[in-house]
């Protein structure tokens, strides 16, 4: 399935749709930043410190920095003053770790409590998707959005309120002290900046459409590693496993150049920004140093002028950490958006009205997939079921049957005409409200980790211990159960590994006769059973729930012979409706089929 993204939507927003994440998080989110800028007052209070000591502790200059801090008693005891300093300077190291370990800390809680609920926000949003909305995003991708893009998200988020404060914060007070001490020596860095800044520029213009590819490809090795492990059964009995590895190996391989190409831009701002520093370095040396010479300029200033102006590039080269990460994230922000500003393709509705009884009825509905007229899946379906009737559904593959049903509980929305179930129209009811009376057992069985009686009790959380035995008696499926050593508390595999085809579809039709429908729909779910198994559950139907609705899709006609009426699907109408003997006699494609079949079933005696 293709991975196609509603574009327009996304692009309207961007972080500030996922901003609201940050609710229940924002004092520690507030703190980070406030803890930032104290570390960083601490490491600029730093070189003023160390000036001091220079000039006015080891040369005795008369017009060090900090003078006016200190008592002459104090500056004229030079072993005294020096030591005063110096422990000063542990004191404020000491803060300024205690302040960027708090910040880590309050940064962290920060980050991580915004990801956990920006994975809520998206798995909720996931939850509420129709199936036309979940068919727009391939599985593998969906996957990655709320995890590997989440995580892009959540180390952005941390950066943001730590370096994109620390980082600003430290180049403008590093800057006015550089200033402060010798304005004409600081337009150095200043002359640098732009060229910094010009090439930063260009590698996020650059960078963007190339993480937008990485991203894509990780999508691909994602997809490719979930199709092998769900499908490994039919790999090994093909004996495929060599071309699936060549298969794997070949999306690790663009997915590492595809990382490449996107990292290495970006592996020059390093090298870069050391380039510029040592630069400014060697020419604040030679010109300081002239100065210091000539009695311009003091030494221990130069020394703080070089410290400020490391500081000034190392709080750029942050900024341009930052901006890499930016550039990954945003289209990881993109990719995340693109799901939460999704709109799910069916309105829930606020509504008390429970749903009465089985009945159905379908009046000229018209249904694709695609949502054009020109394209139906289904025409012109007229039918009304009557509650508690036994309703079989035949016909080709492809021909509409599995549609038919899905529309029952709303899976998908009719394009055209009226859908009502207990006499209302089903976008009257609540999503819950119409799901909770209908029960339906799908093509594909799909069991759940855990144990068979936390699978079972899906149907309904409540279930006491002899409803479930119950259940599973009707749909024939007590009888092995109980032949497991931990019976009903058997550990079942992902999937339902560790239980044949015909057990899991048991367990899955016992698991939605708990719900206690109004109706119940069998998507060709006993095909995996043998023929009197399946009859005895039919006649279990007919004793044990008799006023549920009952539709069952088969591809056997002996499994519907009995119904109380069945519809033969053809081309996405129904060709005739009527009983087995009525159906024999006036609709030449049911007659066809059972033909066939009852000709096979003599061959095979």
């Amino acid at each position: 399935m293709s991975d196609n993204t509603n574009k327009p939507a996304a692009s309207k927003h961007g972080f500030h749709t996922i901003l609201p994440c940050a609710k229940g998080y924002i004092l520690p989110t507030l703190l980070t930043p406030l803890l930032m800028i104290c570390e960083v007052a601490m490491e600029v209070f730093i070189p003023l410190l160390m000036a001091a000591i220079v000039d006015g502790g080891l040369y005795r200059k008369p017009d060090f920095q900090l003078r006016a801090l200190f008592s002459a008693e104090l500056i004229a005891d030079s072993t005294r003053f020096i030591l005063t300093l110096g422990a000063l300077m542990i004191a404020a190291a000491l803060l300024s770790l205690a302040f960027g370990m708090l910040g880590a800390r309050t940064a962290a809680v920060a980050a991580m409590g915004f990801s956990k609920n920006l994975r809520h926000s998206i798995f909720e949003r996931i939850q509420a998707f129709s199936f036309k909305n979940t068919d727009k995003f391939s599985t593998p991708s969906l996957v990655m959005r709320a995890t590997t893009d989440v995580n892009n998200v959540q180390n952005l988020y941390m950066q943001s309120i730590r370096v994109f404060v620390r980082a600003p914060v430290m180049m403008v007070l590093a800057a006015i002290m550089a200033f402060r001490i010798d304005s004409k020596l600081s337009l150095i860095f200043v002359l640098c900046l732009p060229v910094l800044v010009t090439v930063l520029i260009a590698f996020t213009l650059i960078g963007r459409p190339r993480f937008r590819i990485f991203l894509k490809k990780y999508d691909e090795l994602t997809a490719s590693v979930q199709e092998d492990l769900t499908a490994i059964r039919v790999v090994k009995s093909y004996v495929r496993e060599e071309y699936e590895k060549k298969r794997f190996n070949a999306s690790a391989e663009d997915l590492k150049r595809a990382h490449m190409r996107a990292e290495r831009l970006f592996a020059l701002t390093n090298p870069l920004q050391l380039g510029v520093m040592w630069t400014c370095s060697i020419i604040l040396l030679l010109l300081g140093g002239d100065k210091v010479l000539g009695g311009r300029l003091n030494t221990g200033e130069l020394v703080s002028m070089l410290t400020y102006t490391n500081q000034v590039i190392g709080a750029l080269a942050m900024c341009a950490a930052i901006i890499v990460i930016v550039t990954m994230t945003r289209e990881s922000v993109v990719r995340i958006t693109e799901v939460l500003s999704e709109v799910p393709d069916i309105a829930e509705v606020e509504s008390e009205l429970k749903v009465e009884s089985g009945e159905i009825e379908f009046r000229d509905v018209c249904f694709s997939y695609t949502g054009s007229e020109d394209n139906l899946t289904l025409r012109n379906i007229d039918l009304h079921i009557r509650s508690g009737e036994t309703i079989g559904i035949i016909g080709g593959t492809g021909e509409g049957k599995s549609t038919l049903v899905q529309l029952i509980p709303r899976f998908y929305d009719v394009l055209s005409g009226e859908l009502l179930i207990g006499g209302r129209d089903i976008k009257e009811y609540s999503l819950y409200e119409l799901r909770e009376s209908v029960s339906m057992v799908l093509q594909k069985n799909m069991l759940f980790s855990g144990t068979i009686k936390d699978n079972l009790r899906w149907g309904d959380p409540n279930a006491s211990d002899e409803d479930i035995e119950r259940a599973c008696r009707l749909a024939c499926a007590h009888d092995f159960v109980s032949g497991f050593p931990d019976g009903y508390d058997t550990e079942l595999g992902q999937g339902g590994v560790n239980v044949s085809g015909g057990q899991k579809q048991r367990l899955c039709i016992a698991r939605a006769l708990l719900k206690k429908p109004k109706i119940l729909i069998l998507d060709d779910s006993t095909s995996a059973v043998d023929s009197r198994t399946e009859e005895s559950i039919r006649n279990a139907f007919r004793e044990f729930i008799p006023t549920t609705t009952k539709l069952i899709i088969a591809q056997r006609i002996s499994s519907i012979m009995d119904a109380d009426r069945i519809i033969v699907m053809d081309k996405g109408c129904i060709s005739d409706v009527g009983t087995h003997d009525e159906l024999m006699e006036r609709s030449e494609i049911y007659r066809e089929v059972y033909t066939s079949q009852h000709k096979e079933v003599k061959e095979d005696e």
